[in-house]
């Protein structure tokens, strides 16, 4: 009898879940006992890190040859409710019909999206970089401002927080702008942030070398300020300054897909299933969580997996070895990640390389751009469609960061 394993989600961590159930059904001698299936709106892997950037080519990759050589069929739709008990799931296709699969082992990871509270005027004049069609939006938008006559709103772009994404965003547009409207344009980019500090995800070590990098680039950053309305013609923020800007970019905060929510058991702050070592989820037995939608110890000494890609390509690879584990009989693999980096793209000042969770500076400036273009233009893309060349990548210990 045909034993099936769902993966919900094509982005790094669904990804990587598939190919590595597909290897561990390959090393059992299983892989005509197994069905694994791969539930997405489309058979591509949206490179969501690289969406901050001008140039939007090959940001998409395409899956389908990939999931053909290691044996994944793909389902072109959205899960839309997860029946725990009954252990199947409800689709919506992308032809507009529905259909029912029945699961033995399911896997959560559709990610996440950027949080949008509810401030007048965002979902009507807000941009965003969080998928690839907000990312062409914007750009789209960004180019059509070379049609209209000069003004302060329509040379100002104001970035609303300082996480990673909103300093990534803020740190291309100086250049980014004066591409478009011209070098001489008098060019304002504003980064709003409700902490008092710049990154404060990112810790007090590498603050004084960010700063130092978007007063260089010539971003400004006005801290313990939120928004309280966005207009066609800028934003008013929650202590009542106004800023007039064409261009508002919303990067503020992250949620993890709702379907997280119909698994039950206990949910973090961002939406995240608290996730057992070894990636099940407590309070549905058969699913298994992984990305963003997971909340997971990578250590011994507190740290919880962040809402990265570079934990989404770890912890795909242990949810998917172990749904599959499960059922043929290998030993499973808890998941562990210890090594944490981080690079911090800064525009033409370069970029910010730090290790460990206290973040200590690695590499600037040339340095770290160099790095950061690998991690970026070859480090997170998909394999070749080869079957053996993608399982020598697949083992739930495979090293993310050496």
């Amino acid at each position: 009898m045909i034993q099936n394993v769902i993966i919900a989600g094509s982005g790094f961590a669904g990804l990587w879940a598939a190919i590595a159930a597909a290897r561990a059904a390959h090393v059992a001698g299983k892989s005509d006992e197994l069905a694994i299936t791969v539930v997405s709106p489309v058979a591509e892997l949206q490179i969501r890190p690289r969406l901050y950037e001008a140039s939007l080519e090959n940001m998409a990759p395409e899956l389908g040859p990939l999931f053909t050589a290691v044996g994944v069929r793909h389902i072109a739709g959205r899960i839309e409710t997860i029946d725990a008990t009954g252990r199947q799931v409800t689709l919506a296709l992308n032809n507009g019909s529905q259909a029912t699969l029945p699961y033995d082992r399911l896997v959560l990871a559709t990610g996440s999206q950027v949080l949008t509270p509810n401030v007048p005027g965002l979902a009507e004049y807000g941009f965003n970089v969080d998928q690839l069609q907000q990312a062409e939006r914007l750009e789209q938008h960004l180019q059509s401002l070379a049609s209209r006559p000069q003004s302060e709103a329509r040379d100002t772009v104001v970035v609303v927080g300082a996480g990673f994404t909103g300093i990534e965003t803020a740190s291309d547009m100086p250049e980014r702008l004066r591409a478009i409207l011209g070098q001489d344009a008098k060019v304002r980019v504003l980064m709003l942030e409700h902490a008092p500090v710049v990154g404060p995800e990112l810790g007090a070590g590498p603050r004084p070398v960010i700063e130092e990098a978007l007063r260089e680039i010539g971003v400004e950053t006005y801290v313990s300020s939120g928004v309280s309305a966005i207009g066609p013609g800028g934003v008013v923020t929650s202590d009542g300054r106004t800023f007039a800007a064409a261009t508002v970019i919303w990067t503020a905060g992250m949620r993890a897909n709702p379907l997280a929510e119909q698994v039950g058991g206990e949910i973090d702050r961002f939406g995240r299933v608290h996730a057992d070592p070894y990636l099940r989820a407590p309070a549905a037995d058969g699913i298994y969580v992984s990305g963003d939608v997971a909340r997971a110890a990578t250590d011994n000494e507190g740290n919880v997996a962040a809402m990265s890609c570079q934990h989404a390509l770890s912890l795909g690879r242990v949810a998917g070895y172990n749904a599959v584990a499960e059922l043929v009989g290998l030993p499973l693999h808890a998941y562990s990640q210890p090594k944490y980096v981080t690079c911090l793209d800064l525009g033409p000042w370069g970029a910010l390389y730090t290790e460990g969770w206290d973040r200590q500076v690695k590499l600037t400036r040339e340095e770290g751009k160099a790095l950061k273009r690998a991690i970026n233009t070859e480090w997170i893309y998909p394999p070749a469609p080869d079957r053996d060349a993608a399982f020598a990548m697949a083992r739930p210990d495979h090293v993310i960061v050496p």
